[in-house]
């Protein structure tokens, strides 16, 4: 019996007078070879003829649009041409992989074109934000002074010579450090708890978090001016901004190191007890270190959240256009604040700070995300140039101390002399 024998086609080869055959069906659905079976193409790898395909698909796409648009529909605007086209395209580039492939593959080309025309498309998008904000801005920014001064001295009329964001930047470092260090202990130490200690109450406050994800900023800012500032009587501050984003951002940090740690290969944990070592010595010392990349994607994940924030700012700290260092006394202005605050001004020259205010914060997020890369590293067991120096001198130093060591041999030992003729204790 063959391989691909089943238990019909046995019934069928024991009837009388009929003969079966096994056959490795090809692309045709026939053998390609009657001695040795079809090769395995490698779907992942993009060959020339695909390249030809593609291009073939969108030169003919884009005729074949224009033609439509000039002769048979009354269709205009740049969007409609687009989206014809690509419709086109995706119809003519199955067409020119039928003729030489099978259903698989036709299936797999095409679905990879798809994924990669979505990823062009965010691509495109966030290019789009990125070159709008930083060429509506660039009238602001591109001034020394717009990076260390504040806008107590400019006024609306005022050149871009005069004034910049530079409070403003404090006051989002700020906020954002105060928000981290509150919600970074708590966020670990609660995902810890949801991971490593599984219970009743685990999952409960697990709903809570998760219901807690998709809380409105604009909530958190509410909660913050009804508790803090009214009922407390606290003055709008930093602070209290500060409190409004750590509430936003503590269940973003939770869930995506929830999610990190239970990771974790439970084959590492069970090693670690099985030397001895206690669940929280273990914890520290093997499940922490090896899900280090993950847990700082995830404050990375709640510090993007956080940082460009307007509401809550907007109800806890208020506005003010001077340098305030001091975050629990008087207002303090944000990036994304400051920016939602000029935009709304008739005035160009005061738009156009507005959008420098939008590129700093870009800048800012952007040099915060690298920072965070370097602290994190890279994955468990993958050592930089500086770790593995690190590792190779620890091992020598362990080495010059073992070799240093004194052993413990019965010569070496300390014990009273026995006489020859004296028989020894067993």
């Amino acid at each position: 019996m063959t391989i691909t024998d089943t238990p019909r086609t046995q019934r069928r080869a024991q009837r009388p007078g009929r003969i079966t055959r096994t056959a490795v069906p090809g692309r045709d659905g026939r053998s390609s070879h009657p001695t040795r079976p079809e090769t395995r193409r490698n779907l992942a790898r993009i060959r020339r003829d695909d390249v030809l395909r593609v291009v073939g698909a969108a030169a003919a796409a884009v005729a074949g649009t224009a033609w439509l648009f000039a002769q048979v529909f009354p269709f205009e605007g740049p969007l409609t041409f687009v989206v014809i086209a690509y419709l086109l395209f995706v119809g003519f580039f199955v067409v020119l992989i039928s003729f030489d492939d099978n259903r698989v593959t036709v299936i797999d080309r095409v679905a990879a074109v798809v994924m990669h025309s979505l990823a062009v498309v965010l691509i495109l998008a966030l290019a789009v934000v990125i070159v709008f904000t930083l060429g509506r801005g660039s009238e602001a920014f591109l001034n020394w002074n717009f990076w260390v001064q504040d806008l107590s001295l400019a006024g609306p009329l005022d050149p871009m010579t005069v004034g910049g964001m530079a409070h403003a930047a404090i006051g989002t470092l700020i906020m954002i450090s105060i928000s981290l260090a509150i919600a970074i202990p708590l966020g670990l130490l609660c995902a810890v708890f949801l991971a490593e200690f599984p219970s009743p109450f685990a999952r409960i406050v697990r709903t809570v978090v998760e219901a807690m994800t998709a809380l409105p900023s604009i909530v958190c800012g509410l909660f913050i001016y009804a508790t803090y500032i009214l009922l407390f009587g606290f003055d709008k501050s930093g602070f209290a901004a500060s409190l409004a984003i750590t509430i936003m951002i503590l269940p973003i940090i939770i869930r995506s190191a929830d999610v990190v740690l239970r990771l974790v290969p439970g084959t590492l944990k069970e090693a670690s007890l099985a030397l001895g070592t206690s669940q929280w010595r273990t914890i520290w010392h093997v499940v922490l270190p090896t899900s280090k990349s993950g847990l700082m994607t995830a404050i990375i994940l709640g510090t993007a959240r956080g940082i460009g924030e307007t509401s809550p700012v907007l109800l806890t700290a208020g506005y003010t256009t001077y340098y305030n260092l001091n975050p629990f006394s008087g207002p303090m202005v944000s990036l994304p604040f400051a920016t939602f605050t000029l935009v709304k001004s008739p005035e160009p020259s005061q738009i156009a700070r507005g959008f420098g205010a939008a590129a700093v914060l870009m800048v800012l997020v952007f040099v915060l995300f690298l920072v965070a890369r370097i602290i994190g590293g890279k994955g468990a067991g993958v050592l930089s140039p500086g770790g593995q120096a690190r590792a190779r001198a620890a091992s020598l130093r362990d080495a010059v101390r073992f070799d240093q060591r004194v052993p413990t041999t019965p010569d070496r030992l300390d014990l009273p002399a026995i006489p020859d003729d004296q028989e020894v204790p067993r």
